[in-house]
């Protein structure tokens, strides 16, 4: 995966938001090692400079997410499966591989979506418009205002299934 260019981390170095803390972590795409605080080599400046657009947070954002359904959602079906039998850890599974062809380019986020999300907005590459806030899962919209634009989410749990999201705007 590119590295952001607005981020000041060095290469093979993302941001992500941890499920559990709800708050930023640094990801090393190669090593997949993670940690609290920034990486060495970090140009600090830029970093804070991209971490305070967080506070002035937009009143919409914009999203492509894949969806990836098992047994117990929501609604348990797709354009792709009548009746969805996973399992939870199932999907979970499946979205780490999806996130580690993106990560190592193998695929784009939009080629895998068009292809394999559960959701009705695989045909346009999982783009679902502008929203804000009230208009999604509580889950989903967290993670979606908590991303900046050009960044992917962890694997995000919502009645649903469990997503990947990518902030487009």
């Amino acid at each position: 995966m590119a590295n952001n260019p607005y981020d000041g981390l060095p290469e093979n170095w993302t941001i992500r938001i941890s499920r559990t803390h709800n708050r930023e972590y640094y990801y090393n795409t190669d090593t997949k090692k993670s940690q609290w605080i920034p990486p060495e080599g970090t140009n600090e400046s830029q970093l804070e400079a991209y971490l305070d657009k967080d506070l002035h947070r937009p009143s919409k954002v914009r999203v492509s997410h894949i969806l990836v359904k098992h047994k117990d959602s929501r609604r348990p079906s797709s354009w792709k499966e009548d009746n969805i039998t996973r399992t939870k850890d199932e999907a979970i599974d499946i979205l780490k591989d999806y996130r580690e062809r993106i990560e190592n380019g193998e695929e784009t986020f939009e080629d895998i979506a068009k292809e394999s999300s559960d959701c009705n907005s695989h045909s346009k590459g999982g783009d679902l418009g502008y929203f804000g806030h009230g208009e999604m899962q509580p889950s989903f919209e967290r993670a979606s205002f908590a991303l900046q634009v050009g960044d992917i989410s962890d694997i995000v749990e919502s009645e649903s299934g469990v997503h990947l999201i990518k902030r487009t705007g």
